[in-house]
């Protein structure tokens, strides 16, 4: 009982969490508008009914609903995406340094998203979603060089290789994107920095919908694969006495990670430290349970990630900081706390 109670509570203070952060990030900007006519806004859209009857100016509705709440919705799938992929990767390779940065899916992305923008890429079959899927393709790819470096490296494909590899296929793929940024013209190079240090201003429902699409296979992926991720955790061969087909769940387990990180970095760039922290801290709170840890993660990377946006659109207003500084600046120091924290734990 003590168990579902708290369980339900850690729901319920999550949810409340997520709607303030959402609440905050559509009120607090640079052009201040009341929270009733705001709410209106909201409500006329989306039940086509004024909840306040306020009058409300066209440039407010412009800039709340094609401006605001599409940034703040951009802000917590990109967010949700890296954390439940975060958590899924730690679970996979059970350890807590396993996120989509350090085992080079992330840097896979963003190549195929900058040579997307470099070269102007657009496949007319794929339309609109050729930047997305190339970013997912590309972070496959950078999957499938780390696993094979670490496979020539070590047969038994041991965890601390795995994440070796990834760290070696990220320093290189950076080098492959510094030298694109190198030989751009200075515009071009100036753009294609900032998108790499992680950014979603500017973005629209646009952005949401190439997202979304992605957010939602990848989400279901991984959320129905908390039993073999449980299982993951005692290792590959207890994982199969308890009846989960390894190959398989790895196998899907990857995809569904990888479509997420893929499908998010091509909407906002590089932004670090979610999926590293979000989910170490949400084991912290309720525990290993997988079927707990991916949803919890999910909640709160996005809850997050809008908190993160706001701070960077805000701190230095009317200029803003790209989102990925924000994320490593919190992160870095949170993380090592939580690791420090974890040592004495067990010590």
């Amino acid at each position: 009982m003590f168990l579902k109670n708290k369980l339900a509570w850690m729901y319920l203070l999550t949810g409340v969490f997520v709607i303030l952060a959402a609440l905050l990030g559509l009120f607090i900007s640079s052009v201040h508008y009341p929270i009733t006519v705001i709410l209106d806004i909201l409500s006329s859209k989306i039940i086509e009914t004024q909840l306040f009857g306020e009058n409300i100016p066209l440039i407010a509705e412009r800039i709340i609903w094609e401006i605001r709440f599409p940034r703040v919705l951009l802000a917590f799938f990109v967010g949700a995406a890296l954390a439940l992929a975060g958590a899924a990767f730690q679970g996979l390779l059970r350890n807590p340094l396993a996120d989509p940065f350090t085992i080079g899916v992330s840097s896979g992305a963003a190549l195929g998203a900058v040579i997307v923008l470099y070269f102007q890429i657009s496949i007319s079959f794929l339309g609109v979603y050729t930047l997305p899927i190339i970013s997912i393709i590309s972070g496959f790819i950078a999957m499938f060089i780390v696993f094979s470096v670490t496979a020539l490296a070590n047969k038994t494909l041991s965890i601390e290789t795995i994440i070796l590899a990834g760290i070696i296929v990220s320093s290189f793929i950076s080098a492959v994107v510094s030298l694109i940024i190198a030989l751009s013209p200075q515009e071009d190079a100036r753009a294609i920095l900032y998108w790499l240090m992680g950014n979603i201003g500017m973005r629209g429902w646009s952005h949401v919908k190439l997202l979304i699409p992605f957010f939602i296979i990848g989400a279901c992926f991984l959320l129905f694969r908390a039993r073999e991720l449980n299982a993951f955790a005692l290792g590959e061969e207890a994982a199969e006495h308890l009846g989960v087909n390894v190959r398989k769940g790895k196998i899907l387990i990857i995809v569904g990670a990888s479509l997420l990180t893929g499908a998010a970095v091509s909407v906002s760039g590089s932004i670090g430290f979610v999926g590293l922290v979000i989910p170490h801290f949400t084991r912290l709170l309720i525990g290993p349970n997988h079927k707990q840890v991916l949803p919890l993660s999910l909640l709160l990377g996005g809850g997050y990630l809008v908190l993160a946006d706001l701070f960077a659109r805000t701190i230095i207003a009317p200029s803003e900081l790209p989102i990925g500084v924000i994320t490593a600046l919190i992160g870095a120091p949170v993380f090592a706390l939580l690791l420090i924290r974890e040592r004495l734990g067990r010590g």
